[in-house]
């Protein structure tokens, strides 16, 4: 498998870290990138300036994008996954890698994996089995479908964390959204227990019995970080907890659990959006983000 250009398809989080870390890898000749932002008068301007100023090209449309690249890379909100494959498909040139990071259901990947394949490229899917940001792109990825073993192998040349765990599509992403239930379902649990124990001023009595149970996990260190990613990445988070939803309808079990972390994690995002964590700093000890939903509660 030879790449010589990528394409980012999401210029957000994601796509800056992946776009900026793959751009100097060895027989790379061009990393661009595609997004809505770039069309949008009130982001335009910020986005392209910052694609400009990290070396990568902005296309001016998916189109373009996907015509001028040998490897596609969708990095987009697990609820677009299928928009996205659906968008591209049509101007993947055959032979195309198409590797698919986005936080969705096997049955999601599979369907899109449907229409990649029918243009004659390949769909690879990628489960992205921790938060970007501190691993960039050496972030843990298990991969899986017909090419994943060659894209892994050359990943792997570049420094990456990925391997491949299997030829059949559907199974990366069942690990990923398994893993979803538990971690996201761990930050939903942290923010209820630990704003309620605020609320009630019991939050001295109730960590320590935590840290006597799990004495490996630094409490108050882990809920200011769950606190803070969900303050900012709610919505996201929200929609992959759909997907982690439907994967569990998928295996026929009815999902209580996964709708119920869905629910909060909306709530968080929806609590940010009206501005209830505007003075919190991002790296503010917990009770900085608890005192602000309680004083938001009283105010409501």
């Amino acid at each position: 498998m030879q790449i010589q250009r990528i394409g980012l398809i999401g210029y957000g989080e994601v796509g800056k870290i992946f776009s900026a870390g793959l751009k100097d890898k060895p027989g790379i000749q061009q990393v661009a990138a595609w997004d809505l932002k770039f069309t949008q008068a009130a982001q335009r301007e910020r986005e392209l300036a910052h694609a400009q100023q990290a070396g990568i090209t902005a296309q001016p449309s998916m189109q373009a994008l996907c015509e001028a690249s040998d490897l596609v890379i969708s990095a987009v909100t697990a609820s677009n996954t299928l928009a996205v494959a659906r968008e591209a498909a049509p101007f993947l040139r055959p032979g195309t890698v198409f590797l698919d990071l986005n936080s969705a259901s096997p049955g999601t990947k599979q369907q899109a994996a449907a229409l990649v394949d029918a243009r004659g490229a390949h769909y690879v899917e990628a489960g992205v089995m921790t938060s970007v940001p501190p691993y960039g792109i050496r972030v843990p990825m298990l991969l899986g479908g017909a090419q994943a073993q060659a894209l892994a192998t050359l990943l792997q040349g570049w420094g990456m964390d990925a391997k491949a765990v299997s030829p059949k599509l559907g199974v990366a992403s069942a690990i990923k959204m398994c893993r979803s239930v538990m971690i996201k379902g761990l930050e939903a649990l942290v923010i209820e227990s630990y704003s309620t124990a605020r609320q009630y001023g019991v939050e001295d009595h109730v960590l320590p019995t935590l840290a006597e149970t799990f004495p490996s996990i630094d409490w108050p260190q882990q809920g200011a970080y769950f606190f803070s990613r969900v303050a900012q990445h709610g919505k996201r988070r929200a929609e992959e907890m759909r997907e982690s939803a439907t994967t569990v309808r998928e295996a026929g079990f009815e999902p209580f659990m996964a709708s119920a972390i869905a629910q909060k994690h909306q709530w968080v995002a929806d609590a940010a959006a009206a501005g209830v964590f505007q003075d919190v700093p991002k790296d503010a000890p917990w009770q900085a983000y608890a005192d602000a939903l309680i004083a938001a509660r009283k105010k409501g």
